[in-house]
């Protein structure tokens, strides 16, 4: 059983900064790629950024030069910094995980529960 939590959301007025974490517990033996996704109301769910095992991020356009996706794989736990932020920003974000468990032996694709972030203008 593998379990993810993202950390870390809130109320935030225009311009602020907000730190996410997720942090993966469980029967893992190795995560691979991790993720940050967003959903606002009456959209689809979209990718934000992204970070593989060794750290190389990769970011939406959206974001580009405002958050920063970072990782510390002693911890199993991925971290979004934030800043400058905008009400366009508002959304659920969610983390996923591409892990390799250890019992039972498998790999599969772990998603958090989510957390709102809310910014106010």
């Amino acid at each position: 059983q593998v379990q993810l939590v993202e950390s870390g959301g809130g109320p935030v007025q225009a311009g602020g900064s907000l730190k996410l974490s997720c942090a993966a517990s469980g029967r893992i033996f190795v995560i691979y790629d991790m993720g940050w996704y967003r959903q606002a109301p009456g959209k689809e769910r979209e990718l934000v950024a992204s970070i593989t095992y060794g750290g190389r991020p990769n970011y939406a356009d959206s974001v580009k030069g405002r958050f920063t996706v970072s990782r510390d794989n002693a911890k199993n736990t991925m971290y979004l910094q934030m800043n400058s932020l905008k009400p366009e920003d508002t959304a659920v974000y969610y983390c996923n995980a591409d892990l390799r468990t250890t019992s039972p032996p498998g790999r599969t694709l772990s998603w958090g529960q989510g957390t709102q972030v809310t910014v106010s203008s």
